[in-house]
Protein backbone atom coordinates (compact mmCIF):
# COMPACT_ATOMS: atom_id res chain seq x y z
CA UNK A 1 0.00 0.00 0.00
CA UNK A 2 3.11 2.43 0.63
CA UNK A 3 4.37 1.66 -2.41
CA UNK A 4 1.23 2.19 -4.27
CA UNK A 5 1.12 6.17 -3.01
CA UNK A 6 4.87 6.34 -3.95
CA UNK A 7 4.62 4.78 -7.65
CA UNK A 8 1.37 6.84 -7.96
CA UNK A 9 3.46 10.22 -7.44
CA UNK A 10 6.14 9.64 -8.91
CA UNK A 11 3.82 8.61 -12.05
CA UNK A 12 1.50 11.33 -11.77
CA UNK A 13 2.48 12.99 -15.65
CA UNK A 14 2.22 9.62 -17.05
CA UNK A 15 -1.16 8.68 -15.28
CA UNK A 16 -2.50 11.93 -16.00
CA UNK A 17 -2.21 11.65 -19.80
CA UNK A 18 -2.98 7.63 -19.79
CA UNK A 19 -6.22 8.57 -18.27
CA UNK A 20 -7.03 11.76 -20.55
CA UNK A 21 -7.17 14.12 -17.28
CA UNK A 22 -4.50 17.16 -15.90
CA UNK A 23 -1.84 16.75 -12.90
CA UNK A 24 -4.61 18.34 -11.12
CA UNK A 25 -7.11 15.55 -11.45
CA UNK A 26 -4.41 13.04 -10.23
CA UNK A 27 -3.57 14.89 -7.31
CA UNK A 28 -7.01 15.13 -6.52
CA UNK A 29 -7.56 11.05 -6.41
CA UNK A 30 -4.41 11.07 -4.33
CA UNK A 31 -6.49 13.53 -1.67
CA UNK A 32 -9.41 11.32 -1.85
CA UNK A 33 -7.09 8.27 -1.40
CA UNK A 34 -5.72 9.59 1.89
CA UNK A 35 -8.90 11.03 2.85
CA UNK A 36 -10.89 7.50 3.03
CA UNK A 37 -7.65 6.33 4.76
CA UNK A 38 -7.79 8.69 7.12
CA UNK A 39 -11.90 8.58 7.70
CA UNK A 40 -12.66 4.79 8.00
CA UNK A 41 -9.72 4.03 9.79
CA UNK A 42 -11.46 3.43 13.54
CA UNK A 43 -14.24 1.84 11.37
CA UNK A 44 -12.31 -0.46 9.96
CA UNK A 45 -10.32 -1.56 13.32
CA UNK A 46 -14.13 -1.71 15.03
CA UNK A 47 -15.56 -4.16 12.01
CA UNK A 48 -12.34 -6.53 12.46
CA UNK A 49 -13.73 -6.51 15.97
CA UNK A 50 -16.98 -7.72 15.34
CA UNK A 51 -16.07 -10.36 12.59
CA UNK A 52 -12.39 -11.76 13.20
CA UNK A 53 -9.30 -9.80 12.52
CA UNK A 54 -7.77 -12.66 10.13
CA UNK A 55 -11.31 -11.74 8.13
CA UNK A 56 -11.20 -8.29 8.17
CA UNK A 57 -7.33 -8.63 6.56
CA UNK A 58 -9.01 -11.17 3.74
CA UNK A 59 -11.71 -9.54 2.98
CA UNK A 60 -9.37 -6.04 3.29
CA UNK A 61 -6.89 -7.95 0.77
CA UNK A 62 -9.60 -8.88 -1.49
CA UNK A 63 -11.43 -5.45 -1.88
CA UNK A 64 -7.75 -3.80 -2.09
CA UNK A 65 -7.17 -6.29 -5.33
CA UNK A 66 -10.33 -5.60 -7.25
CA UNK A 67 -9.17 -1.75 -7.19
CA UNK A 68 -6.05 -2.17 -7.89
CA UNK A 69 -7.18 -4.35 -11.04
CA UNK A 70 -10.05 -1.37 -11.78
CA UNK A 71 -6.47 1.24 -11.50
CA UNK A 72 -4.64 -1.12 -14.40
CA UNK A 73 -7.30 -1.09 -16.94
CA UNK A 74 -8.78 2.50 -15.65
CA UNK A 75 -8.99 4.72 -19.01
CA UNK A 76 -10.69 8.07 -17.38
CA UNK A 77 -10.38 9.45 -14.02
CA UNK A 78 -13.81 8.71 -12.79
CA UNK A 79 -12.81 4.97 -12.83
CA UNK A 80 -9.29 5.59 -12.10
CA UNK A 81 -11.06 7.17 -8.79
CA UNK A 82 -13.31 3.95 -7.76
CA UNK A 83 -10.36 1.83 -8.26
CA UNK A 84 -7.69 3.64 -6.49
CA UNK A 85 -9.20 6.12 -4.00
CA UNK A 86 -12.00 4.47 -3.09
CA UNK A 87 -11.69 0.48 -3.67
CA UNK A 88 -7.70 0.52 -2.29
CA UNK A 89 -8.94 2.76 0.54
CA UNK A 90 -11.72 1.11 2.04
CA UNK A 91 -9.09 -2.25 1.64
CA UNK A 92 -6.64 -0.40 3.32
CA UNK A 93 -8.73 0.57 6.26
CA UNK A 94 -9.34 -2.86 6.87
CA UNK A 95 -6.02 -4.77 6.29
CA UNK A 96 -3.84 -1.99 8.31
CA UNK A 97 -6.20 -1.97 11.63
CA UNK A 98 -6.04 -5.86 11.48
CA UNK A 99 -2.00 -6.27 11.14
CA UNK A 100 -1.90 -4.55 14.21
CA UNK A 101 -4.27 -6.91 15.77
CA UNK A 102 -3.13 -10.00 14.45
CA UNK A 103 0.76 -9.08 15.16
CA UNK A 104 -0.57 -8.95 18.79
CA UNK A 105 -2.16 -12.36 18.25
CA UNK A 106 0.73 -14.00 16.47
CA UNK A 107 4.13 -12.61 18.77
CA UNK A 108 4.46 -13.13 22.70
CA UNK A 109 4.70 -10.03 24.14
CA UNK A 110 8.30 -9.81 24.35
CA UNK A 111 8.89 -10.54 20.47
CA UNK A 112 6.87 -8.07 19.25
CA UNK A 113 8.53 -4.79 19.42
CA UNK A 114 10.82 -7.10 16.76
CA UNK A 115 7.59 -8.11 14.72
CA UNK A 116 6.34 -4.05 14.99
CA UNK A 117 9.18 -3.12 13.80
CA UNK A 118 9.69 -5.40 10.64
CA UNK A 119 6.00 -3.94 9.67
CA UNK A 120 7.13 -0.27 10.04
CA UNK A 121 10.10 -0.76 8.56
CA UNK A 122 8.54 -2.13 5.56
CA UNK A 123 6.20 0.52 5.24
CA UNK A 124 9.11 3.50 5.17
CA UNK A 125 11.43 1.04 2.78
CA UNK A 126 8.69 1.06 0.43
CA UNK A 127 8.21 4.43 0.65
CA UNK A 128 12.35 4.88 -0.24
CA UNK A 129 11.88 2.55 -2.91
CA UNK A 130 8.76 3.46 -4.67
CA UNK A 131 10.46 5.99 -6.67
CA UNK A 132 12.76 3.88 -8.01
CA UNK A 133 10.59 0.94 -8.82
CA UNK A 134 7.51 3.08 -9.95
CA UNK A 135 10.59 5.67 -12.06
CA UNK A 136 11.64 2.53 -13.20
CA UNK A 137 8.56 0.44 -14.38
CA UNK A 138 7.26 3.85 -15.60
CA UNK A 139 10.03 4.59 -18.45
CA UNK A 140 10.57 1.40 -19.51
CA UNK A 141 6.76 0.07 -19.52
CA UNK A 142 3.93 1.27 -18.29
CA UNK A 143 2.40 2.58 -14.63
CA UNK A 144 -0.48 0.02 -14.87
CA UNK A 145 2.02 -3.02 -14.64
CA UNK A 146 2.18 -2.16 -10.93
CA UNK A 147 -0.88 -2.19 -9.86
CA UNK A 148 -1.50 -5.44 -12.14
CA UNK A 149 1.38 -7.04 -10.17
CA UNK A 150 -0.34 -6.39 -7.31
CA UNK A 151 -3.28 -8.36 -7.88
CA UNK A 152 -0.50 -11.34 -8.19
CA UNK A 153 0.80 -10.68 -4.76
CA UNK A 154 -2.56 -9.73 -3.55
CA UNK A 155 -3.63 -13.70 -4.42
CA UNK A 156 -0.09 -14.90 -2.77
CA UNK A 157 -0.68 -12.69 0.43
CA UNK A 158 -4.43 -14.77 0.84
CA UNK A 159 -2.75 -17.81 0.09
CA UNK A 160 -0.38 -17.59 3.07
CA UNK A 161 -3.24 -16.38 5.51
CA UNK A 162 -4.26 -19.99 6.92
CA UNK A 163 -0.88 -19.64 8.64
CA UNK A 164 -1.59 -16.36 10.60
CA UNK A 165 -3.20 -17.48 14.07
CA UNK A 166 -6.20 -15.46 14.39
CA UNK A 167 -7.75 -13.83 17.76
CA UNK A 168 -11.39 -14.85 18.54
CA UNK A 169 -13.63 -12.20 17.42
CA UNK A 170 -15.59 -10.34 20.45
CA UNK A 171 -19.17 -10.54 21.11
CA UNK A 172 -21.48 -9.99 18.32
CA UNK A 173 -22.88 -6.38 18.85
CA UNK A 174 -24.72 -3.61 16.04
CA UNK A 175 -21.49 -1.71 14.43
CA UNK A 176 -22.25 2.13 15.65
CA UNK A 177 -23.25 3.33 12.40
CA UNK A 178 -24.36 7.06 13.81
CA UNK A 179 -20.11 6.99 15.42
CA UNK A 180 -18.86 5.66 12.20
CA UNK A 181 -20.77 8.32 10.05
CA UNK A 182 -19.60 11.36 12.31
CA UNK A 183 -16.09 9.86 12.72
CA UNK A 184 -15.40 9.95 8.79
CA UNK A 185 -17.31 13.41 8.55
CA UNK A 186 -15.08 15.12 11.19
CA UNK A 187 -12.05 13.47 10.07
CA UNK A 188 -12.53 13.91 6.75
CA UNK A 189 -13.27 17.96 6.85
CA UNK A 190 -10.02 18.27 9.27
CA UNK A 191 -7.93 16.30 6.78
CA UNK A 192 -9.17 17.91 3.60
CA UNK A 193 -8.83 21.07 4.91
CA UNK A 194 -5.16 19.94 5.91
CA UNK A 195 -4.18 18.72 2.25
CA UNK A 196 -5.90 22.29 0.79
CA UNK A 197 -3.84 24.01 2.61
CA UNK A 198 -0.96 24.34 0.11
CA UNK A 199 -3.62 25.59 -2.26
CA UNK A 200 -5.80 27.94 -0.22
CA UNK A 201 -3.59 29.39 3.02
CA UNK A 202 -3.81 28.47 6.44
CA UNK A 203 -5.55 31.25 7.43
CA UNK A 204 -5.43 33.89 5.23
CA UNK A 205 -7.14 33.37 1.82
CA UNK A 206 -3.74 33.02 -0.97
CA UNK A 207 -4.26 35.39 -3.93
CA UNK A 208 -6.77 33.61 -6.51
CA UNK A 209 -7.82 30.97 -3.85
CA UNK A 210 -11.43 30.48 -2.22
CA UNK A 211 -12.98 32.76 0.05
CA UNK A 212 -15.53 32.18 3.09
CA UNK A 213 -16.27 35.18 5.07
CA UNK A 214 -12.92 36.84 4.52
CA UNK A 215 -10.70 33.22 5.73
CA UNK A 216 -9.02 30.54 3.87
CA UNK A 217 -11.66 27.95 3.88
CA UNK A 218 -8.99 25.64 5.95
CA UNK A 219 -9.51 27.30 9.45
CA UNK A 220 -13.35 26.45 8.81
CA UNK A 221 -13.17 23.28 7.64
CA UNK A 222 -10.93 21.92 10.35
CA UNK A 223 -12.72 24.11 13.01
CA UNK A 224 -16.11 21.94 11.34
CA UNK A 225 -14.54 18.61 11.48
CA UNK A 226 -13.36 19.21 15.39
CA UNK A 227 -16.57 20.30 15.91
CA UNK A 228 -17.92 17.15 14.27
CA UNK A 229 -15.45 15.08 16.39
CA UNK A 230 -16.73 17.08 19.84
CA UNK A 231 -20.28 15.62 18.56
CA UNK A 232 -18.83 12.17 18.33
CA UNK A 233 -17.15 11.68 21.81
CA UNK A 234 -20.51 13.09 22.87
CA UNK A 235 -22.41 10.08 20.76
CA UNK A 236 -19.96 7.70 22.21
CA UNK A 237 -20.37 8.67 25.63
CA UNK A 238 -23.90 8.04 25.02
CA UNK A 239 -23.72 4.97 23.41
CA UNK A 240 -21.77 3.83 26.19
CA UNK A 241 -24.47 5.01 28.69
CA UNK A 242 -26.61 3.28 27.13
CA UNK A 243 -24.71 -0.31 27.73
CA UNK A 244 -24.44 -0.29 23.60
CA UNK A 245 -21.17 -1.15 21.81
CA UNK A 246 -19.27 2.08 21.05
CA UNK A 247 -17.28 2.08 17.69
CA UNK A 248 -14.72 3.72 19.98
CA UNK A 249 -13.69 2.87 23.83
CA UNK A 250 -13.41 6.42 24.64
CA UNK A 251 -11.46 4.97 27.83
CA UNK A 252 -8.71 4.07 25.76
CA UNK A 253 -7.58 7.10 25.62
CA UNK A 254 -7.35 7.68 29.45
CA UNK A 255 -4.56 5.19 29.05
CA UNK A 256 -1.27 7.07 29.52
CA UNK A 257 0.87 4.41 27.72
CA UNK A 258 -1.59 4.01 25.04
CA UNK A 259 -1.74 8.14 24.52
CA UNK A 260 1.92 8.32 24.89
CA UNK A 261 3.06 5.75 21.57
CA UNK A 262 -0.04 7.71 19.60
CA UNK A 263 1.62 10.84 20.39
CA UNK A 264 4.95 9.65 19.10
CA UNK A 265 3.08 7.89 16.34
CA UNK A 266 1.60 11.33 15.04
CA UNK A 267 5.21 13.10 15.81
CA UNK A 268 7.23 10.22 14.07
CA UNK A 269 4.96 10.63 10.74
CA UNK A 270 4.66 14.08 10.77
CA UNK A 271 8.35 14.51 10.56
CA UNK A 272 8.97 11.74 8.20
CA UNK A 273 6.10 12.98 5.74
CA UNK A 274 7.48 15.90 5.44
CA UNK A 275 11.34 14.77 5.27
CA UNK A 276 10.03 12.64 2.03
CA UNK A 277 8.95 15.50 0.75
CA UNK A 278 11.85 17.84 0.89
CA UNK A 279 14.09 15.69 -0.16
CA UNK A 280 12.64 14.31 -3.05
CA UNK A 281 12.19 17.69 -4.12
CA UNK A 282 15.79 18.72 -3.56
CA UNK A 283 16.94 15.21 -5.61
CA UNK A 284 14.55 15.72 -8.75
CA UNK A 285 13.62 19.53 -9.12
CA UNK A 286 16.55 21.50 -7.40
CA UNK A 287 19.10 18.33 -9.07
CA UNK A 288 17.24 17.55 -11.66
CA UNK A 289 17.94 13.48 -10.95
CA UNK A 290 15.76 11.09 -12.46
CA UNK A 291 13.11 9.19 -11.13
CA UNK A 292 15.47 6.39 -10.75
CA UNK A 293 18.52 8.55 -9.78
CA UNK A 294 16.39 9.86 -6.58
CA UNK A 295 14.98 6.11 -5.46
CA UNK A 296 19.03 5.21 -5.45
CA UNK A 297 19.97 8.29 -3.69
CA UNK A 298 16.67 7.59 -0.89
CA UNK A 299 18.13 3.71 -0.29
CA UNK A 300 20.55 4.50 2.50
CA UNK A 301 17.76 5.51 4.79
CA UNK A 302 16.17 2.06 4.11
CA UNK A 303 19.05 0.23 5.26
CA UNK A 304 19.91 2.18 8.57
CA UNK A 305 16.00 1.66 9.25
CA UNK A 306 16.08 -1.64 8.26
CA UNK A 307 19.02 -2.33 10.79
CA UNK A 308 17.65 -0.06 13.29
CA UNK A 309 14.16 -2.34 13.14
CA UNK A 310 15.50 -5.37 13.59
CA UNK A 311 18.61 -4.97 15.83
CA UNK A 312 17.06 -2.45 18.63
CA UNK A 313 15.20 -4.99 19.77
CA UNK A 314 17.49 -8.23 18.97
CA UNK A 315 20.59 -6.99 20.75
CA UNK A 316 18.91 -4.91 23.12
CA UNK A 317 15.89 -6.60 24.31
CA UNK A 318 15.72 -5.23 27.73
CA UNK A 319 16.43 -1.26 26.07
CA UNK A 320 14.12 1.13 28.05
CA UNK A 321 11.46 1.91 25.27
CA UNK A 322 12.08 5.43 26.27
CA UNK A 323 15.40 5.92 26.02
CA UNK A 324 14.93 4.12 22.28
CA UNK A 325 12.81 6.62 21.29
CA UNK A 326 14.14 9.74 23.06
CA UNK A 327 17.50 8.11 20.55
CA UNK A 328 15.12 7.99 17.27
CA UNK A 329 13.74 11.11 17.44
CA UNK A 330 17.43 12.48 18.48
CA UNK A 331 18.48 10.95 15.07
CA UNK A 332 15.68 12.31 12.99
CA UNK A 333 16.63 15.76 14.36
CA UNK A 334 20.04 15.30 13.78
CA UNK A 335 20.18 14.14 10.48
CA UNK A 336 17.54 17.27 9.48
CA UNK A 337 19.95 19.61 11.25
CA UNK A 338 22.71 18.34 9.04
CA UNK A 339 20.91 18.26 6.01
CA UNK A 340 20.36 21.96 6.58
CA UNK A 341 23.63 22.92 6.96
CA UNK A 342 25.17 21.05 3.53
CA UNK A 343 22.12 22.77 1.91
CA UNK A 344 23.56 25.38 -0.25
CA UNK A 345 23.56 26.95 -3.99
CA UNK A 346 25.86 24.78 -6.28
CA UNK A 347 25.74 21.45 -3.89
CA UNK A 348 25.34 17.76 -5.30
CA UNK A 349 23.24 15.00 -4.57
CA UNK A 350 25.83 13.60 -2.06
CA UNK A 351 25.04 15.62 0.87
CA UNK A 352 21.87 13.53 1.57
CA UNK A 353 23.61 10.32 2.12
CA UNK A 354 24.56 11.12 6.02
CA UNK A 355 21.59 12.76 6.39
CA UNK A 356 19.07 10.10 5.39
CA UNK A 357 21.42 7.50 7.07
CA UNK A 358 20.66 9.35 10.07
CA UNK A 359 16.49 9.59 9.45
CA UNK A 360 16.86 6.24 8.90
CA UNK A 361 18.18 4.97 12.26
CA UNK A 362 15.69 7.43 13.93
CA UNK A 363 13.16 6.06 12.23
CA UNK A 364 13.64 2.79 12.82
CA UNK A 365 14.42 3.18 16.48
CA UNK A 366 11.07 4.60 16.70
CA UNK A 367 9.37 1.52 14.93
CA UNK A 368 11.06 -1.26 16.95
CA UNK A 369 9.07 0.58 20.16
CA UNK A 370 5.80 2.27 19.31
CA UNK A 371 4.07 -0.11 17.77
CA UNK A 372 4.78 -2.70 20.76
CA UNK A 373 3.96 0.30 23.44
CA UNK A 374 0.60 0.54 22.31
CA UNK A 375 -0.93 -2.85 21.71
CA UNK A 376 1.09 -3.58 24.86
CA UNK A 377 -1.28 -0.86 26.68
CA UNK A 378 -4.59 -2.65 26.29
CA UNK A 379 -5.98 -6.35 26.32
CA UNK A 380 -5.43 -8.33 23.45
CA UNK A 381 -9.04 -8.20 22.67
CA UNK A 382 -8.75 -4.48 22.44
CA UNK A 383 -6.00 -4.49 20.03
CA UNK A 384 -8.55 -3.99 17.01
CA UNK A 385 -9.20 -1.04 18.62
CA UNK A 386 -6.10 0.60 19.20
CA UNK A 387 -4.90 -0.70 15.61
CA UNK A 388 -7.43 1.66 14.07
CA UNK A 389 -7.03 5.33 16.08
CA UNK A 390 -3.44 4.20 15.91
CA UNK A 391 -3.64 4.43 12.15
CA UNK A 392 -6.08 7.21 12.00
CA UNK A 393 -2.79 9.42 14.12
CA UNK A 394 -0.40 8.12 11.72
CA UNK A 395 -2.68 9.41 8.72
CA UNK A 396 -3.29 12.83 10.47
CA UNK A 397 0.71 13.13 11.01
CA UNK A 398 1.18 12.21 7.37
CA UNK A 399 -0.73 14.15 6.23
CA UNK A 400 -0.31 17.19 8.31
CA UNK A 401 3.81 17.01 8.04
CA UNK A 402 3.57 16.96 4.14
CA UNK A 403 1.31 20.27 4.49
CA UNK A 404 2.96 22.01 6.73
CA UNK A 405 6.55 21.46 4.78
CA UNK A 406 4.77 22.24 1.69
CA UNK A 407 3.29 25.21 2.59
CA UNK A 408 6.50 27.02 4.47
CA UNK A 409 8.29 26.07 1.53
CA UNK A 410 5.89 27.69 -1.03
CA UNK A 411 5.59 30.51 0.81
CA UNK A 412 9.22 31.06 1.58
CA UNK A 413 10.23 30.38 -2.02
CA UNK A 414 7.63 33.30 -2.92
CA UNK A 415 8.87 35.96 -0.52
CA UNK A 416 12.27 35.65 -1.18
CA UNK A 417 11.98 34.99 -5.03
CA UNK A 418 10.32 38.18 -5.63
CA UNK A 419 12.27 40.19 -2.77
CA UNK A 420 15.55 38.94 -5.12
CA UNK A 421 14.28 39.73 -8.11
CA UNK A 422 13.23 43.60 -7.21
CA UNK A 423 16.47 43.84 -5.85
CA UNK A 424 18.20 42.56 -8.36
CA UNK A 425 19.67 45.22 -11.30
CA UNK A 426 19.67 42.41 -13.83
CA UNK A 427 15.90 42.14 -13.96
CA UNK A 428 14.18 45.02 -15.28
CA UNK A 429 11.43 46.80 -12.93
CA UNK A 430 8.53 45.92 -15.49
CA UNK A 431 9.45 41.62 -15.00
CA UNK A 432 9.89 42.21 -11.47
CA UNK A 433 6.25 44.26 -11.13
CA UNK A 434 4.98 41.26 -13.59
CA UNK A 435 6.18 38.54 -11.56
CA UNK A 436 5.01 39.99 -7.79
CA UNK A 437 1.22 40.43 -9.54
CA UNK A 438 1.36 36.50 -11.15
CA UNK A 439 3.35 34.81 -8.47
CA UNK A 440 1.50 36.21 -5.57
CA UNK A 441 0.03 33.56 -5.10
CA UNK A 442 2.74 31.25 -4.99
CA UNK A 443 5.74 30.35 -6.65
CA UNK A 444 6.05 26.76 -8.11
CA UNK A 445 8.69 24.66 -7.26
CA UNK A 446 10.58 24.16 -10.63
CA UNK A 447 13.65 23.25 -12.22
CA UNK A 448 16.39 25.50 -13.65
CA UNK A 449 15.75 23.78 -17.26
CA UNK A 450 12.46 24.46 -16.73
CA UNK A 451 12.21 27.98 -15.61
CA UNK A 452 15.03 29.39 -18.18
CA UNK A 453 12.89 27.44 -21.08
CA UNK A 454 9.48 29.27 -20.01
CA UNK A 455 11.09 32.72 -19.77
CA UNK A 456 12.98 32.43 -22.88
CA UNK A 457 10.07 31.15 -24.90
CA UNK A 458 8.14 34.68 -23.23
CA UNK A 459 11.35 36.40 -25.18
CA UNK A 460 13.38 37.72 -22.54
CA UNK A 461 17.02 38.43 -23.34
CA UNK A 462 19.37 35.98 -22.32
CA UNK A 463 21.40 37.86 -19.54
CA UNK A 464 18.38 38.53 -17.79
CA UNK A 465 17.07 34.82 -18.24
CA UNK A 466 20.43 33.80 -16.30
CA UNK A 467 20.03 36.41 -13.55
CA UNK A 468 15.91 34.77 -12.81
CA UNK A 469 17.47 31.90 -12.66
CA UNK A 470 20.47 32.05 -10.25
CA UNK A 471 17.60 34.36 -7.95
CA UNK A 472 15.22 31.05 -8.04
CA UNK A 473 18.65 28.63 -7.42
CA UNK A 474 19.11 31.06 -4.14
CA UNK A 475 15.31 31.24 -3.13
CA UNK A 476 14.90 27.31 -3.89
CA UNK A 477 17.41 26.30 -1.20
CA UNK A 478 15.83 29.04 1.10
CA UNK A 479 12.77 27.64 0.71
CA UNK A 480 13.89 23.78 1.41
CA UNK A 481 16.12 25.17 4.64
CA UNK A 482 12.81 26.89 5.88
CA UNK A 483 10.71 23.76 5.44
CA UNK A 484 13.88 21.36 7.02
CA UNK A 485 13.67 24.10 10.00
CA UNK A 486 10.02 23.72 10.39
CA UNK A 487 10.34 19.72 10.83
CA UNK A 488 13.56 20.28 13.24
CA UNK A 489 10.99 22.13 15.67
CA UNK A 490 8.62 19.92 15.34
CA UNK A 491 11.02 16.92 16.62
CA UNK A 492 12.57 19.11 19.02
CA UNK A 493 8.84 18.94 20.27
CA UNK A 494 8.79 15.58 19.85
CA UNK A 495 11.51 15.09 22.45
CA UNK A 496 9.86 16.79 25.12
CA UNK A 497 6.62 14.90 24.36
CA UNK A 498 8.86 11.17 24.45
CA UNK A 499 8.79 11.46 28.27
CA UNK A 500 5.20 9.83 28.34
CA UNK A 501 7.15 6.74 26.74
CA UNK A 502 7.31 4.18 29.25
CA UNK A 503 10.46 3.60 31.08
CA UNK A 504 10.33 -0.47 30.67
CA UNK A 505 10.46 -2.63 28.54
CA UNK A 506 7.37 -4.29 26.87
CA UNK A 507 6.03 -7.08 28.68
CA UNK A 508 7.91 -6.62 31.55
CA UNK A 509 5.00 -5.05 33.80
CA UNK A 510 1.18 -5.52 33.96
CA UNK A 511 -1.20 -3.52 31.82
CA UNK A 512 -2.97 -2.50 35.07
CA UNK A 513 -0.04 -0.70 36.73
CA UNK A 514 -0.02 2.16 34.18
CA UNK A 515 -1.56 5.13 35.68
CA UNK A 516 -3.71 7.35 33.90
CA UNK A 517 -3.16 11.26 33.16
CA UNK A 518 -4.25 13.33 35.39
CA UNK A 519 -4.39 10.26 37.66
CA UNK A 520 -2.22 9.43 40.79
CA UNK A 521 -0.04 6.15 39.77
CA UNK A 522 -1.32 3.12 41.46
CA UNK A 523 0.82 0.73 43.22
CA UNK A 524 3.16 -1.35 41.94
CA UNK A 525 1.77 -5.09 41.21
CA UNK A 526 4.64 -7.41 43.21
CA UNK A 527 3.66 -11.11 42.23
CA UNK A 528 3.78 -13.05 45.18
CA UNK A 529 3.64 -17.00 46.10
CA UNK A 530 1.54 -16.79 49.58
CA UNK A 531 1.87 -19.62 51.56
CA UNK A 532 -1.80 -20.06 51.93
CA UNK A 533 -4.83 -17.41 51.44
CA UNK A 534 -8.23 -17.11 53.16
CA UNK A 535 -10.88 -16.17 50.82
CA UNK A 536 -14.48 -16.05 52.05
CA UNK A 537 -13.60 -18.23 54.63
CA UNK A 538 -11.76 -21.19 52.63
CA UNK A 539 -8.27 -21.57 52.69
CA UNK A 540 -6.54 -21.52 48.98
CA UNK A 541 -2.99 -23.30 48.13
CA UNK A 542 -0.84 -21.24 46.45
CA UNK A 543 -1.60 -22.76 42.81
CA UNK A 544 -5.50 -22.08 44.13
CA UNK A 545 -3.81 -18.56 45.40
CA UNK A 546 -2.64 -17.58 41.77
Amino acid sequence: MTLDSSVMNVSIAQVAADVGTTVTGIQTAITLYTLVMATMMITGGKIGSLIGRRRAFAIGCVIYACGSFVTSIAQTLPVLILGWSLLEGLGAALIMPAIVALVASNFATPDRPRAYGLVASAGAIAVAAGPLIGGFVTTYWTWRYVFAAEVVLVLGILALTRRIADAEPEERFRLDLVGSALSAAGLGLAVYGVLRSGEWGWVLTRPGGPSWLGLSPTVWLVLAGMLVLRVFVAWEHHVTAAGREPLLRLDLLRNARLVGGLTMFFFQFMIQAGLFFVVPLFLSIALGLTALQTGVRLLPLSVSLLIAAVGIPRFFPRASPREVVRWGVGGMLLGIVVLMAALEVGAGAEIVAVPLLLAGFGVGALASQLGAVTVSAVPDEQTGDVGGVQNTMTNLGASLGTAVAGSILVATLTSTLLVGLADNPQVSAEVSQTAEVQLAGGVPFVSDAQLGTALADAGLPADEVAAIVDENESARIDALRASLAALAIVAALALFFSRLIPTAPVGSEPVAAEPSPGGAAPLPVQPVEPEHLVVDGQHLEPGEAR
